[in-house]
């Protein structure tokens, strides 16, 4: 696993450089205030053994993850040797998995930082620096008692970068890191890991049916075909729930339901063919990449289907693309509805070599 570790003065923007980063990778951001805020809240004073223990607990954790990497933010004492002894014993916890080590140094004008001190953002994530006239002391105070910028030529790691970022916006700021590293994009992971299909019980066939209709009735108002899933009565969803080796599935994000998915074989006696019908999401949550993921969750649940089949309006591009992405190929003939809307019918093989 590998380790993005950002340092810097107070309100120089690591934390805010982090989360930007965070966005465009599939690194997880653990920042210095993550455990220094909870420990003044409840003890009502600074304990550093007790943050260092927790600090080492999410960080033993965290390695047992799959993520790509952790980024971890800290404000380091150049001329302390024990700065430098933590900062390389973290990096070896790193190391031992085979992780590879980047170094990010952020630099900004104390000026500059005494403006980001107040901004929403930095206030909203650490209580403890919302007394301004404290919280800006306490900064001239940490510049004038430690050296907090490096000399030049004095990090020699390999992976490393110094970004004066005084003039830049955090978003800037993580692009030019991801691409100096050459950090690949964000995966699919993380959306697999929060969305999760959960079968629908009988008594929940009523939000089905109202959340079928929310998804369906644009794409009814725009076409206005009479087999439209936004016009199906509810008695018409009870029964195909009622389907032998057909499931219905919620699809949840973070706990909520955001769509569902019917998935399964027509033919008891022919396991290896399956069908998707239907497949929808709340139009809030669309255009997030929940129906692809909840596809390759589908994918999981039934691992010995060699063929998937599903049907979808040709005009319908984004769905068309959405489909192609999962591995699906078009077959067979249009088969024209009205004058508006054609559906097509498509299909993905497994490939057993």
């Amino acid at each position: 696993m590998d380790l993005m570790l950002i340092l810097g003065a107070g309100a120089v923007g690591k934390m805010t450089v982090g989360q930007e980063l965070m966005k465009i990778t599939d690194f997880r951001l653990f920042h210095n205030h993550m455990m220094i805020e909870p420990v003044l809240e409840i003890f009502g004073g600074f304990q550093g053994n007790l943050i260092s223990r927790l600090r080492e607990e999410i960080i033993e954790e965290f390695l047992k993850t799959d993520y790509q990497g952790m980024i971890f933010t800290y404000m380091m004492a150049f001329d302390f040797p024990s700065e430098w002894e933590y900062i390389n014993d973290l990096a070896d916890k790193f190391k031992a998995t085979g992780g590879n080590i980047y170094y990010v140094e952020l630099v900004a004008d104390q000026a500059e930082r005494l403006k980001r001190n107040r901004t929403e953002n930095r206030l909203n994530n650490k209580a403890s620096k919302r007394d301004i006239d404290i919280s800006d002391d306490r900064l001239k105070y940490e510049d004038s008692h430690y050296r907090l910028e490096s000399r030049d030529g004095e990090i020699t790691f390999e992976n490393y970068i110094k970004i004066d970022n005084t003039g830049l916006e955090a978003r800037t700021a993580a692009e030019m890191i991801k691409e100096h590293f050459g950090l690949p994009d964000r995966s699919k992971r993380e959306l697999m890991r929060r969305v999760k299909l959960v079968e629908v019980r009988e008594e929940e066939i009523p939000e089905l049916h109202r959340m079928q209709v929310e998804s369906f009735m644009p794409l009814y108002e725009k076409y206005h075909d009479a087999g439209s899933p936004a016009i199906e009565p509810v008695e018409r969803i009870k029964k195909r729930f009622d389907v032998p080796n057909r499931t219905y599935y919620f699809i949840m994000k973070d706990g909520a339901r955001v769509g569902a998915i019917n998935i399964g074989h027509n033919d008891a006696n022919e396991k290896r063919v399956a069908y998707i019908s239907p497949l929808f999401v709340l139009p809030q949550f669309q255009n997030r990449g929940i129906g692809y993921t909840a596809i390759m969750k589908a994918f999981e649940l039934l691992p010995g289907v060699k063929c998937w089949k599903l049907e979808t309006i040709l005009q319908e591009q984004g769905n068309c693309h959405l489909y192609e992405k999962c591995g699906f190929v078009r077959v067979g003939e249009e088969k024209p509805v009205n004058e508006a809307m054609t559906l097509i019918d498509y299909e993905r093989v497994a490939d057993d070599h």
